[in-house]
Order: structure tokens, then C-alpha cells, then sequence
């Protein structure tokens, strides 16, 4: 089996030569030499140029003829939870939803992220004081990264 550092090692490589943003979102290796890489950009889309660049390194690497692989380098797709807490700051501005550990759950826009957390903000209907109808209230929530199980780009055609 094909060692997962090594491939990792390859990869880091080639993305360090090319210094524009681009990082590992996941990488697999399997019992059977499958390789998958996934990736992702700080700023914009990741390209084909990007994916073949890294898939090259990788593969020009390896000996074909110690053990057999097969290899998959792609981006990070839009429908796939976030798996790396770049993709939260890359995604500052947008409307995701957050499945939370407890089973809470928000579709809200992503306000900024630290350390450790992600600060969200949503609109919710709440009586107020005084007032016999419901109105639309801001609301601002720290989530700790520990306590997101899933999170997900809500995406709209408009």
C-alpha cells in the first residue's frame, strides 16, 4: 500500500510550488492503491490546471511498476460539507447550514470565523416586548468548530 505521507508529501509540494491559495481538503488512500485528493482555494475556484498540476507531481513520483495505482485529484465539490476551516473563511459572507453536534440547526451567513469558532447571523420571528405580533429580529451566534458536526453551502440560483 502506498504510504497516505507520501502522497501527502507530493502534493504539499506541488501546491507550495504554485503558491496561489490552493490546499488539501482531503486525501484518501485505500487498501487497493485508490488515491483520492481533494482540494480548495482561499480566494476563487480551484481550476483544472490546478488538479492536473498536482495529479503530475503525484503521479511523475511514483513507480508504476513497484505497486499499481489509481489516482483522483478534484476540487472540493459545492455539495459536500466543509471538511477544513478554510473553507469557513472562504465562505464568509454566505448562507450555510450547520447541523450542530446536539442536533440544533441554522441556515445562516457566515460573519467571520476565529480560532476556534465560526460567528453566525440569521433572522428569526420573535414576539417583543409590548408587541402582539412577531418581528423579524437579528440574531448573532459563536459556534465552537468542535461542536458543528456538519456544515454545507446552501446554494441558490439566482
Amino acid at each position: 500500500m502506498i504510504a497516505k505521507e507520501r502522497i501527502q508529501e507530493l502534493a504539499e509540494e506541488r501546491i507550495a510550488e504554485l503558491n496561489n491559495g490552493l490546499y488539501i481538503v482531503d486525501l484518501r488512500v485505500s487498501t487497493t492503491n485508490v488515491i483520492h485528493v481533494e482540494l480548495d482555494k482561499i480566494k476563487g475556484g480551484v481550476s483544472v490546471e490546478d488538479c492536473m498540476s498536482v495529479s503530475r507531481n503525484i503521479e511523475h513520483n511514483l513507480d508504476r511498476e513497484k505497486e499499481d495505482f489509481e489516482l483522483h485529484v478534484s476540487s472540493a465539490g459545492l455539495d459536500k460539507p466543509f471538511r477544513h476551516v478554510n473553507q469557513y473563511a472562504k465562505n464568509i459572507g454566505r448562507t450555510v447550514k450547520f447541523q450542530m453536534n446536539d442536533g440544533t440547526k441554522y441556515e445562516a451567513e457566515i460573519a467571520k470565523v476565529l480560532d476556534d469558532s465560526v460567528v453566525i447571523t440569521y433572522r428569526e420571528k420573535e414576539v417583543l416586548e409590548n408587541k402582539k405580533k412577531k418581528e423579524l429580529v437579528e440574531k448573532i451566534v459563536e459556534l465552537p468548530l468542535s461542536e458543528i458536526k456538519e456544515a454545507k453551502i446552501v446554494i441558490t440560483f439566482k
